[in-house]
């Protein structure tokens, strides 16, 4: 059991790093200057299948790249997207995240820690919603179809199920807990 784990590991870290050294070729490609900050930020995202928002990649990159400001990191995020290799998703409350993925597909999202994964989706599913568009908004040009499936991820529905979860359905992931701000007092 323990060699098809590690083989599967080794699969998955080989998936890892051609999805890395693809979106690096894609961003230079694109003309994207090739700054140390912003290599890191594509291998970071590249190599994660989360959809990370922008603070999580600040937060994961900062050790390791203290004089990096979070206004890099959202700012190659943005030219990312700008240039077409990469997306912005507003999936739930809480920050946009970044997918890296373009080709189209679906999204699955826990309604209990807020994860976030692909899904391949069907080629043939955008046909039926441009022949409803047509009938109920002629002229609307279709860019994209994608679905989101919320429910519970693999690990939060083994766990113990919390009271608030029980009493009433979950519209959405819930919003990072934010502290209240502090009055400032004049002096």
């Amino acid at each position: 059991m323990q060699m098809r784990t590690a083989s599967a590991q080794r699969g998955k870290h080989r998936e890892g790093d051609t999805a890395v050294l693809t979106l690096l070729q894609r961003v230079k490609a694109a003309g994207l200057k090739m700054t140390p900050q912003r290599m890191a930020i594509v291998r970071e995202v590249a190599a994660d299948e989360s959809h990370p928002s922008a603070q999580e990649l600040f937060d994961r990159l900062r050790p390791s790249m203290p004089t990096m400001s979070f206004a890099t990191v959202y700012n190659t995020l943005a030219a990312l997207c700008e240039a077409g290799l990469g997306t912005s998703l507003s999936l739930a409350p809480g920050s946009t995240r970044f997918d890296p993925n373009m080709h189209p597909h679906d999204h699955v999202v826990c309604d209990r820690c807020g994860a976030v994964r692909d899904v391949d989706s069907p080629a043939t599913r955008a046909m039926p919603a441009q022949q409803a568009l047509a009938r109920t908004a002629p002229g609307f040009t279709v860019r994209v179809v994608e679905q989101i499936f919320r429910g519970l991820c693999h690990e939060c529905s083994v766990s113990v199920p919390r009271s608030e979860d029980v009493a009433r359905p979950s519209p959405g992931p819930r919003a990072p807990h934010r502290p209240a701000k502090r009055k400032e007092t004049q002096p």
